[in-house]
Formats: structure tokens, C-alpha cells, sequence
């Protein structure tokens, strides 16, 4: 067994020892999470793609417990500009404000806000430009959504019913 090896097993003796358990294993404390969100229906193209990527991450809605409720906002600020005033380089931050809601008793059991941004540039033709401030959208919308399933399960220990 070469050191790294040896490293390794140590590490993952020491985790057993504390209690450390998976989050989506049987019994962890994220394990009931699948399917159990429901979203409310996107009314924008930023909205669709966030709800798209918390069903990627969570499941689609089976037997919802919970209402996860959301509210996205976005800016767009131009960041790199030419001798001539053209504007070359956008950042977009999103922040989306969430909560979940106990579907049985109406409680809100968690929730909180998370920002974050991408960039995208606009030195091409307008068509290009036109599609990569989509696609920074959409980025946006993912990293947006994945930072609130990684809170949903390091918390869900605290008010996984």
C-alpha cells in the first residue's frame, strides 16, 4: 500500500468514527429529498431553467412533503469596454431568495438566498452575442440551482421530517 493509499484509509477510518454518514444513503439525512419538491410553474426562460435543473437534481415531484418557493432576479453590467465606448464583456449576478414550505402544515422549515454570476462576451456578430447572453443565462440558472440543493441536503438533517 503505497502513502497516499494509506492516507485514505485513514481518512475514511477517522470519518466512520465521528458519525459521518452519506447524505442520500439509506438512512442519511438527505435520503428523503428525492421527489419530494414541488416547484412553482417557471413564468420566465430563467425560471424554466432553474425549475429544469432543481427536477435534474432533486427528481421530479412524486409524493411532494414540500413547497420550494422562489424568486430569482437578475443584473446585467457591462464590464469590458474599447477605446470607442463599445462594451466587449457583461457579467450577469442572479441571486434567487428561497424557502421551503411543509406542504401538511404550512411551516416554513428553511430557506435562505444565494448570488452568484457569469460573463459572457460580446465581441462577434449580434447572432453570437444574442447566444452567448443566453447561454450565460443559463449557466446562471444551474450554478443558481445547484448551490441551493447543496444547502437543501448539508441542512436537511436539521428539518427533514
Amino acid at each position: 500500500m503505497s502513502l497516499p493509499d494509506r492516507r485514505s484509509f485513514l481518512l475514511l477510518l477517522g470519518l466512520a468514527g465521528c458519525g459521518f454518514t452519506p447524505a442520500y444513503a439509506p438512512g442519511g439525512p438527505a435520503e428523503g429529498l428525492q421527489g419530494a419538491f414541488r416547484l412553482a410553474e417557471p413564468t420566465d426562460k430563467d425560471g424554466f431553467d432553474f425549475v429544469e435543473r432543481m427536477e435534474e437534481r432533486l427528481g421530479k415531484p412524486e409524493a411532494a412533503r414540500y413547497d420550494l418557493t422562489y424568486a430569482i432576479s437578475t443584473d446585467t453590467v457591462g464590464v469590458g469596454e474599447q477605446r470607442n465606448n463599445i462594451t466587449t464583456r457583461y457579467n450577469i449576478t442572479g441571486t434567487v431568495e428561497w424557502g421551503v414550505i411543509d406542504r401538511a402544515s404550512g411551516d416554513r422549515l428553511t430557506g435562505g438566498s444565494v448570488t452568484n454570476f457569469t460573463s459572457y462576451s460580446a465581441t462577434g456578430s449580434t447572432v453570437a452575442g444574442l447566444a452567448a447572453q443566453k447561454d450565460a443565462h443559463y449557466r446562471l440558472m444551474r450554478i443558481l440551482a445547484d448551490q441551493i440543493v447543496t444547502r437543501l441536503t448539508a441542512s436537511a438533517g436539521l428539518w427533514v421530517q
